[in-house]
């Protein structure tokens, strides 16, 4: 054989081998993917949304009930339906929805999401289910003033963090000053009371906003858009290939019938209708009265679950050995050092990647183990203005370290520290504000709600506002009551 004849045989071994060697790794990543095996298996497909942008998702009262509806609502039923499982649509903060599908609370994100180039890095993508433009929303009585997205140098211009939109007006409306707000309801109150010149949002979100509301207009943005990321698509956990093929194989059939404008956008329109006919904050009391419902569980079980672990800790601080006095400071420092929404966000998706806990119970301990510190901090300041005297006294009498802290230096401590628990309960129960980030249906959850199905932006706060003092102005004379008696000697 020539040796140019062995050569070639050589590199067709060669060749060969390297082609068996990348059948060999496609296949064995194709059987490592369980995405979709996981999905059917659970027979469940949980779609993550954030229900405030019509006429993609958001919520309708219907018969007193909160149903979350829309386009990608109507969507996603399609591919559950295709996939043979049962969809479950879990709602998040729009910015909580990527570290929900990164954790595993859920299986795809649908709701209006453009597959931009840094959201590809940690999440994968289907193909486009959806193309519009982005739409500048102003105030009509400044339509002739802001006829063009040029006119709006130097004026403030908004659009919801972490969305396309807000980066479309920091490359291509430098002039403008950005302001990043975290709900679509709060960018149309910033907008209508002239907080900020113009909103920039999809084409159909910003149409169904105007046609809802007399007083704002909807204009072409003309912003333009790279190939990549033009367009909506659906997220899913980086390495689930089985699962976006049959997405993507229900999305096609869904452009081949048409049935996004057909049926899904129809279907939206409807509902948008259903909203707007009785926008009385009246009609909304469910709403109201469901936040109220949580937010009053949240505080209680809090104010319970914090004052027993504060004093708990409190007792470590002031008579453990050093180890466990250590532990407890270090404790308090910490959660004293950091904010309150990223320990419930660290709760709820952190701890969520090895144990499975509902947003709910995630907020309930975050709130629990973060009001422990203060409280701890409260307690060990009373016991430390108790006079020394006291401690002695009981020891010359004979009493033991646990009685003397029981029956002398914790009845005196009540007394000292009672206002300062007080104030530390009404703060808590305006924390809990902080657990709508992560879906929890509290007061300002369905506050929002209510501004995005009402398009009304102050009556929703005006509510939430008179139900959170009522609450405390409740709480504080229950509290000053109290007082009284434990000023007059009298038993709590």
């Amino acid at each position: 054989m020539k040796k140019g004849q062995l050569g070639v045989w050589l590199l067709g071994i060669v060749s060969l081998i390297m082609l068996m060697g990348g059948l060999n790794l496609s296949v064995h990543a194709a059987t490592s993917d369980q995405s979709l095996a996981r999905v059917k298996a659970k027979g469940t497909l949980v779609m993550g949304t954030s229900p405030n942008y019509p006429p993609y998702e958001f919520q309708v009262n219907e018969h007193g009930q909160a149903k979350i509806v829309g386009m990608d609502v109507e969507l996603g039923k399609q591919i559950a339906h295709d996939l043979g499982v049962k969809l479950v649509v879990k709602k998040l903060a729009f910015d909580s929805l990527l570290p929900a599908l990164t954790t595993g609370k859920v299986d795809m994100i649908l709701s209006g999401m453009s597959p931009t180039p840094a959201r590809r890095k940690s999440v994968d993508f289907t193909n486009i289910y959806y193309t519009e433009g982005e739409a500048l929303l102003v105030n009509r009585a400044d339509q002739a003033k802001y006829a063009n997205k040029k006119a709006l140098a130097g004026q403030k211009v908004a659009a919801e963090t972490g969305t396309l939109q807000y980066n479309l007006i920091k490359q291509q409306l430098p002039a403008a000053k950005l302001t990043g707000m975290s709900s679509a309801a709060n960018l149309i109150l910033a907008l209508k009371t002239h907080k900020v010149a113009a909103v920039v949002k999809g084409t159909a979100s910003a149409t169904a906003y105007a046609k809802n509301d007399p007083s704002l207009v909807a204009i072409n943005g003309h912003f333009k858009t790279s190939t990549a990321q033009a367009g909506n698509a659906i997220a899913l956990k980086k390495g689930s290939t089985s699962l976006k093929q049959a997405i993507n194989r229900s999305l096609a059939k869904v452009k081949r019938h048409g049935w996004i404008q057909k049926r899904y956008l129809k279907t939206a329109g409807k509902y948008l209708k259903v909203n707007t006919a009785n926008t009385s904050m009246w009609h909304y009391r469910d709403y109201f009265i469901k936040g109220l419902q949580y937010t009053l569980l949240i505080a209680v079980v809090g104010i319970i679950t914090g004052s027993i672990l504060g004093l708990l800790l409190t007792l470590l601080r002031v008579s453990a050995g050093r180890p466990l006095r250590w532990l407890a400071t270090a404790y308090v420092e910490f959660v004293r050092g950091t904010p309150l929404m990223v320990q419930i966000m660290f709760v709820y998706f952190g701890i969520g990647m090895f144990v499975d806990v509902s947003a709910l119970t995630a907020g309930i301990i975050a709130i629990g183990l973060n009001s422990a510190a203060y409280l701890s901090e409260i307690i060990r300041g009373g016991i430390q203005a108790v006079d020394k005297g006291q401690t002695e006294a009981a020891a010359s009498l004979g009493l033991s370290q646990w009685a003397t802290l029981r029956y002398v230096v914790l009845p005196q401590t009540l007394k000292i520290i009672w206002p300062s628990l007080g104030n530390q309960f009404i703060n808590l129960i305006k924390d809990t504000s902080m657990v709508s980030i992560i879906g929890v249906t509290e007061l300002i959850y369905q506050l929002g709600i209510v501004q995005a199905d009402t398009y009304r932006g102050v009556a929703p706060i005006g509510v939430a506002m008179v139900i959170y003092f009522v609450i405390c102005w409740l709480l504080t004379r229950v509290l000053r009551y109290y007082e009284r008696r434990i000023n007059h000697g009298q038993t709590v």
